[in-house]
């Protein structure tokens, strides 16, 4: 994102391990950030009643860690034998990000129109949560975007095999951990009192910010537009 991982990645020489595995970590944490993360687990999180602090981390981590499984497996190849996703294959699945961080928004919205987040004498209505593994699913696909970025990051760095895939495993693992910590941080402001009386008014600006950033970067995607990321 904007450079930052170039930057990251720099600073380790290739040799040796300590500095691979420390820049492995680093990128796995930064990794949580991209902008089509955040919008993907912010309305993952702000579209039912799992918005508390225990519950958005449950949610943060089953996201991540499907995440991390598909980064890996999909990277693999990358590390070991520098055998890419076939270009096609690639634009599909960052498109199909977009209509995923699309669809969260859009539900985040039909329960907002339904007035779900309104409180009413002091109770808001019965919300079911979404399920971990559902978040889990969602993390399996959205792990599938971007993963010949990550490879190329990591075999710039990267000469012992062994190595690589060590530190492919940690990039991933610590994907999913930042995630759950992101997510947490989300439940925990989300679930505060001023936020949870005035969600049914946050809501719809924060689902209709999402639902531009999910058709921008599906437009992106097919290089409709102008692609950042």
């Amino acid at each position: 994102m904007f450079g930052l991982d170039d930057y990251i990645a720099h600073f380790s020489d290739g040799t040796t391990v300590a500095i691979l595995i420390a820049v492995a970590i680093v990128l796995g944490l930064r990794h949580a950030t991209d902008p089509d993360h955040l919008a993907a687990v912010t309305t993952l999180i702000a579209g039912g009643k799992e918005r508390t602090k225990s519950a958005a981390a449950r949610l943060g981590f089953a996201w991540g860690l499907g995440h991390a499984l598909t980064l890996f497996a999909f990277g693999l190849p990358i590390v070991l034998f520098k055998s890419y996703l076939p270009e096609p294959v690639q634009q599909g699945a960052e498109t199909t990000i977009g209509f995923v961080i699309v669809a969260l928004a859009v539900w985040l919205l039909v329960r907002w129109r339904r007035g779900i987040f309104r409180v009413e004498h002091g109770h808001t209505h019965a919300i079911r949560a979404r399920s971990p593994l559902q978040a889990f699913a969602i993390g399996l696909v959205h792990g599938m975007g971007g993963s010949a970025g990550v490879g190329v990051l990591l075999l710039a760095a990267i000469h012992d095999r062994a190595v690589a895939v060590l530190a492919l495993g940690l990039f991933a693992f610590f994907t999913a951990v930042s995630m759950a910590v992101l997510s947490t941080g989300f439940g925990l402001t989300l679930s505060s009192e001023p936020v949870r009386r005035s969600f049914d008014r946050v809501a719809p600006a924060l689902g209709a910010a999402s639902l531009l950033f999910g058709v921008w970067y599906a437009l992106g995607a097919l290089a409709v537009t102008p692609y950042y990321f």
